[in-house]
C-alpha cells in the first residue's frame, strides 16, 4: 500500500445468484466510498456491467487483468473468470457456488500476496459451494487453512461483539470440541484482537457456560465445572481479565454483556441469536487470529429478495469501514509495539552533559 494511497479492499463477490453482486455495487456506488479505500471486486468485468444495468446504478467499472495496475478512485474488477454466466436470481446453482469459490480463492491469493489490504467476502451459499476442491462449512474454516494463525469468528458491532469456541459444528458435536486447550486458543486470541484491532489496552471478556444455567453445579452437565471453569480461573491467574462461565439466558437479557468487551459464546447459536437481535443490519463478522484482514456482512445470500432491488447495504458498508479501522489500527500497534525495540537498539550517548 503506497503512503499516499487508500487503502486497497479486496472483495469475492458471493454466490452469483444471491444479493452479493447487488450490495456490492450498490455500496460502492457511492462515490463517497471510493474517497475512503480502492476496492478491488474479484468476478468478471461482463458479469457486473450486466448486472449493474439490471440495477440502473451510475457507477463505473474498471477491468483489471494485473493487479499491479490498480486505479484508485475507481471501482477496480478483476476478472476472477473469463466464462459467461447467466443470473438465475435466487436459484441454487453448481455454476454460480463455483464461481463464488473461484472468486474467494482468487482474492484471498491477492491477500497473501499483500496486493490488496484487507479481504471484505460477499455471502456464499454453504451447500451450493461445496466440491472437490472446496470442502469447507464456511469461509472461516478456509481461511484458517489459507492463511494460517488461530482462526476466531468474531462477530463485532457498536453494540456488542461475540466470539465462538465452536461455530459451523452440528450442535450435538459442540460440547464435545470444548476442550481447555479450546478456550485457551479461542480467548487468546480473542484478547490479541481486542488489544491490536480493536485499541483496548486491557480488554475484559466474558465467556457463556455450555449447559442451561452453566451446569446447575453439575446438576445439568459437568463441562462447565470439569472444563470451562478451572481453564478460565488459570487465564485469570495468568493476568487474563477472562470471566465466567455465565449463564447465557440471562447474560444478554439483562444488559449484561454491557459490562464486558467482548463475550466468548460456547457454541453458534449461542452467541449469534443474541448478536443478529442486538445488531442486525449493523453487524459484521470478522476473521480475528489471522496475520491478514477479513470481514464480511452479518447476513447470508439472501436468495429469497435476489434481483428485487431490495438488499439492504448497511452490514456490507459496516464490513468495509471494519476492515479499514483494523488494518489501520494493525499498522498503529505494529508501530507502537516496534518501538521500544528501536529504543533499546540505539546506542547510549557517549556525549558528555555541561552543567
Amino acid at each position: 500500500m503506497a503512503k499516499n494511497n487508500p487503502i486497497i479492499i479486496g472483495i469475492s463477490i458471493g454466490d452469483l445468484n444471491g444479493i452479493g453482486p447487488e450490495i456490492v455495487l450498490k455500496s460502492f456506488s457511492d462515490p463517497r466510498m471510493l474517497e475512503f479505500c480502492t476496492p478491488v471486486v474479484f468476478a468478471n468485468i461482463k458479469f457486473l456491467t450486466w448486472y449493474k444495468k439490471e440495477l440502473d446504478l451510475e457507477c463505473h467499472l474498471t477491468a483489471l487483468s494485473d493487479l499491479s495496475q490498480i486505479s484508485h478512485g475507481k471501482i477496480n474488477v478483476f476478472n476472477a473468470w473469463t466464462e459467461s454466466f447467466e443470473v438465475q436470481y435466487g436459484k441454487v446453482d453448481p455454476k454460480s457456488g463455483a464461481l463464488a469459490i473461484v472468486s474467494l480463492k482468487k482474492s484471498v491469493e491477492a491477500l497473501k500476496n499483500k496486493q490488496i489490504d484487507a479481504l471484505v467476502t460477499a455471502p456464499i451459499d454453504k451447500k451450493n459451494s461445496q466440491s472437490e476442491e472446496f470442502k469447507f462449512p464456511g469461509h472461516t474454516d478456509y481461511l484458517a487453512k489459507a492463511l494460517g494463525g488461530s482462526a476466531l469468528m468474531f462477530m463485532v458491532s457498536e453494540e456488542v461483539r461475540v466470539g465462538l469456541l465452536t461455530d459451523h459444528v452440528p450442535v450435538k458435536d459442540a460440547p464435545s470440541q470444548i476442550t481447555k486447550e479450546l478456550i485457551r486458543q479461542k480467548a487468546t486470541a480473542m484478547i490479541a484482537s481486542l488489544t491490536q484491532d480493536f485499541r483496548i489496552t486491557r480488554p475484559k471478556i466474558a465467556v457463556l457456560g455450555v449447559n442451561p444455567h452453566s451446569g446447575d453445579q453439575g446438576v445439568i452437565g459437568s463441562e462447565d465445572q470439569e472444563i470451562m471453569a478451572p481453564t478460565i480461573n488459570a487465564l485469570r491467574e495468568e493476568g487474563a481479565l477472562v470471566f465466567g462461565p455465565y449463564p447465557a439466558d440471562g447474560f444478554f437479557g439483562s444488559g449484561q454483556y454491557k459490562q464486558f468487551d467482548a463475550v466468548l459464546a460456547a457454541y453458534h447459536d449461542q452467541g449469534l441469536i443474541p448478536f443478529k437481535t442486538l445488531s442486525f443490519g449493523a453487524g459484521v463478522n470478522f476473521t480475528a487470529g489471522l496475520n491478514a484482514v477479513r470481514t464480511s456482512p452479518d447476513h447470508g445470500t439472501a436468495f429469497d429478495i435476489a434481483g428485487k432491488d431490495k438488499a439492504n447495504i448497511s452490514s456490507f458498508k459496516e464490513a468495509v469501514f471494519t476492515a479499514l479501522n483494523v488494518v489501520r489500527h494493525r499498522k498503529m500497534h505494529q508501530k507502537l509495539t516496534a518501538a521500544p525495540l528501536e529504543i533499546s537498539a540505539k546506542k547510549p550517548s557517549t556525549k558528555k552533559k555541561h552543567h
